[in-house]
């Protein structure tokens, strides 16, 4: 067999792929540099089939022009070339393939039909049935301008995440019309974006909307892939969130959602996956990007047969490929240009940043783009830092253009209030931004997203409720999911009538949620959690598209106190810069307008007495009470806004002073999570001592 020819670089101008509406009809354009025919083929609405040559360009760019095609048109492509598994290749023409560049896909899976490229008793020998009738198709679609944007961008220091599932947060809303609820629109519903100003948050960041389909494995088990982390279509809204049609009104709707949103003004960031697609490896059905070229796309073992995994989903998409890394940017300049969007989450980001050999180079072209790209360089990129390949976990070394989920956070905030510290020097540092991570390289504060909750894992109220994992419902008895939850029932496994543990499980809560917003860095809270969502144990619910993963707007008994305090602590964050300060703190001088101290620091830590933490004191093992000085030290706003945060994660009460001299005259409790009357609501003079309930975040604004 004579060798498969080299993978050419990408087109100079990539507009010419995908489907474009021109004069009289469609152009249409596939880059495939090592097939050997490509068809483009017209789909009727009885899935009848035109199929139509295109012609090759030097640049493995396959092009053709055909009249009469209007919006609204699917369609989809063979490729042919050499069936040879062993080299990497796997083309085959009788499997119908979406549009890499599809801007709206319509149709789903047949999971019982032909969509595998090889027979059912080897994955190594082609199989001729078509796959036409078993799979989605790409829909041309007319050219609409971009939505509104923000009237004011919003800084990095100043935002505030709101990660929440499109479907799920409004599925089940009272105040949102039957038909649009679980859809773009029904995001977009005034009360809605109501809500989300009434609440403080700056940013949703959408769970994927790129459009997905569901692994084989769950269909199989009756189930279906809820989170949307199984990417078919990096350029189409998911179709299924659309309420009026998915022959790109998907694509109007989606916009008309960001501006709406941005009329109120929120920020969309989008969770994106661009490191594996939902064709999984290559026993998997064949959809698109393995049929168009398999080696070109997916990162592959040495034997080029395997697939090379470090994604854990069965494939791993190959950015080391300049044709791969290029559909990657398009998409990203896609998203900004014409879909309105201010930001991504990059899933799995490290996966991105492996170069031929696999090894991950924090110099990767990709972190060129993103910087110097005239697009994508003012927009807020967020990266979760690991994969699960050799060396993945790259917390902190993105550089300066990137924020980072904070895992560390998590765990060292969950482990505090659950009492599984030693001391509270760990704490300290996450507390203050985490610079033992990410003060280096002129790196800022930002470059730290704070979170102790996200779609994956226990929810809030999870956290509190259960001591380990409840996933039977995911169909794999109970094995699926993180054993490492970090999280403490409060005494009793499960939900319980007992109001003591009732009780404690609120207070613990909040003192969850409070710690992630006073911390200095971007604080991310999960959807729901404000409002006492439960998953009822299950961490691990991408499968649970229902009633478990949805929102209830009826807030249950109680639980509005939570909401209540993460509206007045993101008041206090929003007006008071000192609560969001974008540059790490060390314990600098307050200077005053003449340029002499005033004798505070921007930062100090106290324990409890008149003095600041000692050295041995940070290092008491023992120690379960730990006081947060914050001081505005910036020459333009007003030196005297201070704040002093308390966190005492020990059962029993504890009595403070309140620190006098240069640090304050008078404090005043602005905010806590202990119970009505507690703490003093009148000002108490600096000097003083205040008795901290147990289990308890306190903050005092500085008079």
């Amino acid at each position: 067999m004579s060798p498969l020819p080299a993978i050419l670089p990408p087109p100079v101008d990539s507009s010419c792929l995908g489907a474009r509406l021109v004069d009289g009809g469609a152009r249409f354009g596939l880059w495939s540099p090592r097939a050997t025919k490509v068809e483009v083929v017209l789909v009727g609405e009885d899935r009848g089939q035109r199929n139509i040559d295109l012609h090759r360009g030097h640049d493995g760019v396959w092009l053709g022009q055909i009249g009469g095609v209007s919006a609204g048109q699917r369609y989809g492509f063979r490729v042919h070339g050499p069936w040879a598994p062993y080299s990497g290749a796997r083309f085959n023409p009788a499997k119908l393939l979406l549009d890499p560049y599809a801007r709206a896909i319509t149709g789903g899976v047949d999971y019982s039909g032909p969509i595998s490229d090889h027979s059912e008793t080897s994955d190594y020998e082609p199989d001729p049935r078509d796959s036409i009738a078993s799979v989605p198709l790409g829909v041309v679609v007319a050219d609409t301008p971009p939505p509104t944007p923000l009237a004011r961008p919003i800084p990095m220091a100043d935002t505030v995440l709101y990660e929440l599932h499109v479907k799920g947060y409004t599925r089940l809303h009272p105040a949102v019309p039957e038909h649009l609820r679980g859809s773009y629109a029904g995001l977009a519903y005034p009360a809605v974006t109501a809500h989300l100003q009434q609440l403080g948050v700056t940013s949703v960041e959408l769970l994927p909307v790129h459009h997905f389909v569901s692994e084989p494995f769950l269909i199989r088990r009756g189930l279906s892939n809820y989170w949307g982390y199984n990417t078919i279509g990096f350029f189409a809204p998911h179709a299924a969130y659309g309420s009026v049609g998915t022959l790109g009104q998907q694509v109007a709707e989606f916009k008309e959602m960001v501006s709406a949103l941005h009329a109120a003004g929120i920020e969309v960031i989008l969770d994106v996956v661009y490191n594996h697609t939902g064709e999984g490896g290559h026993e998997g059905p064949t959809l698109s990007f393995r049929g168009i070229d398999h080696s070109g796309y997916y990162r592959l073992a040495d034997d080029l047969r395997s697939d090379y995994d470090v994604t854990g989903c069965g494939n791993s998409v190959d950015t080391s490929q300049p044709g791969v890394l290029r559909l990657v940017v398009d998409s990203l300049r896609y998203w900004v240009t014409e879909m309105g969007v201010d930001g991504f989450r990059f899933d799995l980001a490290t996966t991105l940043l492996r170069d031929e050999q696999h090894h991950v180079d924090l110099h990767h072209e990709l972190q060129q783009l993103l910087s110097e790209d005239p697009v994508l360089a003012s927009t807020k990129i967020i990266a979760e830092p690991w994969d699960l390949g050799p060396y993945g976990y790259q917390l902190g070394g993105f550089g300066p253009r990137w924020s980072e989920w904070n895992d560390r956070f998590r765990n060292q905030v969950r482990d505090f209030w659950r009492g599984n510290t030693a001391g509270v020097a760990e704490l300290g540092k996450r507390l203050s931004g985490s610079a033992d991570i990410f003060d280096h390289r002129g790196r800022g504060t930002s470059a730290s997203i704070n979170y102790v909750t996200a779609h994956d894992g226990f929810t809030l109220r999870d956290v509190v409720t259960y001591d380990v994992k409840h996933n039977g419902g995911n169909g794999e008895s109970n094995r699926d999911g993180s054993d490492d939850n970090r999280s403490w029932n409060c005494g009793l496994e499960g939900e319980t009538e007992d109001p003591v543990i009732t009780a404690l499980r609120h207070r613990q809560a909040g003192n969850l949620l409070a710690t992630t917003l006073l911390a200095v860095g971007v604080p991310m809270i999960t959807a729901g959690d404000e409002r006492g969502r439960t998953q009822h144990g299950n961490n691990n619910a991408y499968c649970q598209n229902g009633p478990l993963s949805w929102l209830h707007w009826e807030t249950e008994p109680g639980w509005d106190d939570l909401h209540s305090l993460t509206c007045r602590l993101l008041e206090l964050r929003a007006a008071h810069p000192v609560l969001r300060c974008r540059r790490f703190r060390h314990g600098e001088p307050v200077l005053d307008a003449r340029g002499e101290s005033t004798g505070r620091k921007n930062l100090a830590w106290f324990g409890g007495g008149d003095a600041e933490l000692t050295r041995a004191e940070w290092h008491d093992p023992h120690r379960r009470t730990l006081g947060l000085y914050l001081a505005d030290d910036d020459a333009e706003r007003d030196h005297d806004d201070a704040f002093l945060i308390w966190l005492h994660g020990g059962p029993d009460p504890i009595q403070v002073t309140l620190p006098d001299g240069v640090w304050a005259t008078t404090y005043t409790v602005v905010a806590h999570t202990g119970r009505h009357g507690e703490l003093p609501e009148d000002k108490v003079p600096a000097g003083s001592r205040i008795v901290v309930p147990g289990r308890t975040v306190v903050v005092l604004q500085v008079d």
